[in-house]
């Protein structure tokens, strides 16, 4: 099991829903190394996490007239989103393997997030075929929740989005806070089975990493002396809505990376499609 599949998921039940508050920034991955190291100096890896990190491989639900993306774009207090997740390697992805559908849900300036673990078979049963899938007593909620959203919305499949993630967590002092580094954001607009071999374009330029701490309540005073010492500004990027954008699928927004900034100016171009790698 992986860092966050650990971290965001109850032992005893496949149910789980937390709170808190998330800032991102978006950090030259020749930065990372240092600033992981520095971070190091307060934190510890997540002893779930491999050396080198691991795969984070999401599918989007939207409407056909991308309700969720506009609310993201149009900065609504709430707003929510429905995917499909699964954490490691995607190219071993069977209809057994265990992944978890998610809403996810902005309220003010707190993220909420209720997920419910399933095998993939029964979470492409329940999100794409609309079905009532096997579910335990207190699960079921969050199950009619899903449903309705699905069949009230009209929600379909939209996007999906892959990349390696790297994770620390923070000492007894700092508990509850979570810093990830998230590398090779890459998307595709079709063909949204985890195994499929399509191809898969980057939605952030690949010399950017996008960069979260996520905490329960404040950021640690430190945290927020570092960034400014690095000149670290927070951003507003979505990588769902980057993958949207990437595809052509709605006009590029106030918060899109651009393009320009893919790669130095000396460097040979970046061929525009890769496959998602583990």
């Amino acid at each position: 099991m992986t860092a966050d599949a650990r971290h965001e998921r109850g032992v005893a039940s496949r149910l789980h829903a937390f709170n808190r508050y998330e800032i991102k920034y978006l950090v030259p991955v020749t930065e990372v190394a240092p600033l992981r190291d520095e971070l190091a100096r307060r934190m510890e890896p997540d002893t779930n996490c491999p050396v080198g990190g691991y795969g984070v491989w999401s599918v989007y639900y939207d409407t056909p007239a991308l309700r969720f993306y506009w609310e993201k774009i149009e900065g609504l207090k709430f707003r929510r989103k429905l995917r499909i997740r699964h954490y490691g390697d995607v190219s071993a992805v069977t209809d057994d393997s265990p992944v978890h559908v998610e809403i996810k849900q902005r309220v003010n300036r707190v993220t909420q997030k209720r997920r419910l673990r399933l095998p993939y078979h029964a979470a492409r049963a329940l999100c794409d075929g609309r079905v009532e899938v096997e579910h335990a007593e207190r699960e079921r909620p969050f199950v009619h929740e899903v449903l309705d959203l699905l069949i009230r919305l009209d929600l379909r499949a939209t996007a999906m989005t892959g990349y390696r993630r790297e994770a620390l967590v923070g000492r007894e002092q700092d508990t509850g806070l979570r810093v990830t580094f998230d590398r090779r954001i890459r998307g595709r607009d079709r063909d949204f089975h985890f195994a499929s071999p399509a191809e898969n374009r980057y939605i952030v330029p690949p010399r950017l990493a996008v960069m979260e701490v996520k905490v329960n309540e404040r950021v640690p005073y430190w945290i927020t002396d570092l960034m400014a010492r690095r000149n670290l500004t927070v951003v507003r990027v979505s990588k769902y809505c980057q993958s949207v954008e990437a595809y052509g699928r709605a006009p590029r927004s106030a918060f899109h990376v651009p393009d320009e900034a893919e790669a130095p100016a000396t460097s040979a171009p970046t061929p525009p499609t890769h496959q998602f790698e583990t």
